[in-house]
């Protein structure tokens, strides 16, 4: 009896260990994250979201330099990183500055980032319940890299004052020009990236299909 206690609390400790802690965290901090931006706090959902983005890198670091990866880490991790950064990028889609804006984050950028995800995700749940390896690329995390700084920019340059252009009909965000171009490289270079690493993991699947 004892000794399956023992194992009992092993295994608990095992699932909730600092990584998986750090994971869960992080779906906590999205809620507060989504929540700053809806009322208009940029720069401190800014902050939040730079924050958020660390404890990924943490919680990988502690799982792999302690022996702590575990199957609810390799589930839970992923689906913590696509909540914050889609839901981001659906909430900058929203703001009304945001998708007015030539310069912005549009609707269809948001759909190319998400079905991404969900094909990616979709297609690592098949291959690896067939015994393969789908594990992440160096194109996979360039792309989440970029699209984390992307998403960090659009919330920055919503901070700045916005006004209604009556004439034009739409939102004019007064920004600096080094900002609109900021915002444009780097929405555009995740959206390109996004796509290119999707394609790289569709072939891949692909060939292990084939195999």
């Amino acid at each position: 009896m004892a000794a399956n206690t023992q194992e009992t609390r092993r295994g608990r400790t095992s699932v909730f260990n600092l990584p998986n802690q750090l994971t869960t965290l992080r779906l906590l901090l999205s809620v507060a994250l989504f929540a700053l931006i809806h009322f208009d706090f940029y720069l401190t959902s800014l902050a939040l979201f730079i924050i958020a983005a660390g404890t990924d890198w943490l919680d990988g670091y502690f799982a792999r330099k302690y022996n702590q990866v575990t199957r609810l880490g390799r589930i839970l991790d992923p689906f913590a990183d696509k909540v914050i950064v889609c839901g981001t990028f659906i909430f900058l889609a929203a703001a009304p500055a945001m998708h007015s804006d030539r310069f912005g984050v549009k609707a269809w950028m948001v759909v190319v980032i998400v079905g991404r995800e969900l094909l990616v995700t979709a297609l690592r749940s098949f291959i690896e319940q067939r015994g393969s390896d789908f594990s992440a690329k160096m194109a996979g995390k360039l792309k989440m890299l970029l699209q984390c700084v992307a998403a960090g920019v659009g919330l920055f340059y919503l901070h700045y004052p916005t006004a209604l252009d009556v004439e034009q009909g739409r939102f004019v965000v007064d920004a600096p020009p080094w900002c609109d171009w900021l915002l444009l490289v780097s929405v555009w270079s995740a959206v390109v990236l996004t796509v290119y690493s999707g394609v790289g993991y569709v072939v891949a699947a692909v060939k292990l299909l084939r195999a």
